[in-house]
């Protein structure tokens, strides 16, 4: 009798069968297991070959007729309770992801979870979804110094060449409340930047246009980029990680504000030397208006900047939900309202282009006034459109607004967190006094000194008392 002709045998006469999963010994009923015959254990009913079943098992005993399966054994309770009754339950304390690795594994979906656990468990799952993104984002905001990094940014100094005098240098432009030069530098650095955008607003007047380029404009924007190079060179000469510094968002913003000038620089020396180059005053104008770039720079010095950025780098989500809303809504009203007033020549909207607009400028709740409808129609189709506005705008931007909060908190937190370890730092290398053991030491002091001429009175008593003896 050969192998297969015996476990088919075997197989076919026997109403248990014996599952060790990690150590933990079950007998099962094949027909239990035969209700489920696309899940692992229901597959290896199935199988004629001991090749074909430690496919699907990790060991098997031919004599004892026994499935090894390393596996957790804690897990498998809620699978054997499956098979015995046909419901898939989650308790309370497990690991949403190793349970849902588990199930799958036996071949069992998350679709024969019991109702009474199914949305406790989507809801632990998505919990757990979002804390796994909050913790392996980044740069939840676009600062690069976070909290937990600084500690092992610092330590990098120890290995470099003149890392103490690089550390400070680096604290000093990183960290605002380091010291007093610090707060100075980010100070000074602040007002460079709003005088840049300042005098780039006033040269934008009509007074300043058509004329050549006043030199009192040309000294502020040369004096600007001068200090924004010095600080984009001074952060890049003494950062600890050079990777990292240049893929920083706030650092890529630095370099982006000074970058157009000399850009500028270089084109309009080709246009000297070349004639050939056609539209390069274009390319100049572009180039400087590339410079609105400097406002980002304050992202560096505003918490509420930098949530504002990492609430739209993680909710593109929402964003984009927010767009498909409008971009339907947009499609549907201007339809409508061009079909209620394509007839009238009071009205402006004789076309499904110029209905774009006008749902889109209602939709947002601007209304401009340029394109309004005139009948009756036309203004019940433009109520309805500012309403079905209003809901479609307030749906997903409440999600962006918690958003919002929630890492505007965190920006606070590690601010202070950063404070606290510079603190820290500080009050290291200054003595330490502990006010209770001084007054515990103050206290035996005082003792000692009451217990002294009781001992001395005790001592001549007991001298006196054998002298009359």
């Amino acid at each position: 009798m050969v192998y297969g002709q015996f476990y088919h045998r075997d197989r076919l006469y026997l109403e248990m069968i014996n599952i060790n999963v990690g150590g933990l010994k079950q007998k099962i009923e094949q027909k239990a297991l035969l209700k489920f015959p696309k899940t692992r254990l229901g597959k290896i009913l199935a199988c004629s070959s001991k090749e074909d079943t430690l496919e699907l098992c990790d060991d098997y005993d031919v004599h004892a007729d026994e499935y090894y399966f390393d596996r957790n054994p804690s897990f498998f309770h809620y699978v054997l309770n499956f098979y015995l009754t046909g419901k898939l339950h989650v308790m309370e304390g497990i690991c949403v992801f190793s349970f849902h690795q588990e199930i799958e594994y036996w071949g069992i979906g998350e679709i024969c979870i019991h109702h009474c656990c199914r949305f406790k468990y989507h809801e632990r799952k998505q919990n757990a979804v979002e804390r796994e993104f909050d913790t392996q984002s980044d740069d939840l905001s676009l600062s690069s110094d976070d909290a937990n990094t600084i500690p092992q940014q610092i330590e990098k100094f120890k290995h470099m060449w003149y890392g103490q005098q690089r550390e400070k240098l680096w604290l000093i432009l990183e960290n605002p409340k380091y010291s007093f030069p610090a707060r100075a530098f980010t100070i000074f650095s602040l007002t460079i930047v709003l005088f840049s955008i300042v005098a780039m607003c006033v040269h934008s007047l009509p007074e300043f246009q058509g004329q050549p380029e006043d030199p009192g404009f040309q000294i502020v924007e040369f004096t600007c980029i001068v200090w924004f190079s010095i600080e984009y060179i001074a952060r890049l000469m003494v950062s600890p990680c050079l990777c990292k510094f240049l893929r920083n968002p706030l650092n890529i913003i630095d370099f982006l504000s000074f970058l157009p000038f000399y850009i500028t620089l270089v084109v309009e020396c080709l246009d000297e030397v070349s004639l050939e180059l056609v539209n390069i005053g274009r390319v100049v104008q572009v180039l400087r208006l590339m410079r609105i770039f400097r406002v980002l720079k304050l992202a560096r010095h505003s918490i509420g900047l930098r949530s504002l950025g990492a609430t739209f780098r993680h909710s593109y989500e929402e964003v984009g939900l927010l767009v498909v809303f409008l971009t339907v809504g947009i499609a549907i009203f201007s339809a409508l309202i061009y079909s209620s007033e394509k007839d009238e020549k009071e009205s402006l909207l004789h076309s499904i282009p110029v209905g774009w607009w006008w749902a889109t400028i209602s939709m947002t709740t601007v209304g401009y006034g340029d394109t309004y409808p005139v009948t009756i129609q036309g203004k019940l189709i433009g109520s309805t459109c500012i309403i079905f506005g209003l809901l479609m705008v307030a749906l997903p931007v409440t999600v962006i607004f918690n958003r919002f909060s929630k890492y505007y908190r965190r920006e606070q937190a590690n601010d202070v967190v950063i404070h606290n370890q510079e603190l820290r730092k500080l009050v290291s290398g200054l003595p330490c006094v502990n006010i209770r053991d001084i007054y515990v030491m103050k206290m035996r002091c005082t003792l000692a000194l009451n217990n002294a001429p009781c001992e001395k009175n005790t001592s001549q008593h007991i001298d006196n008392a054998h002298c009359s003896q």
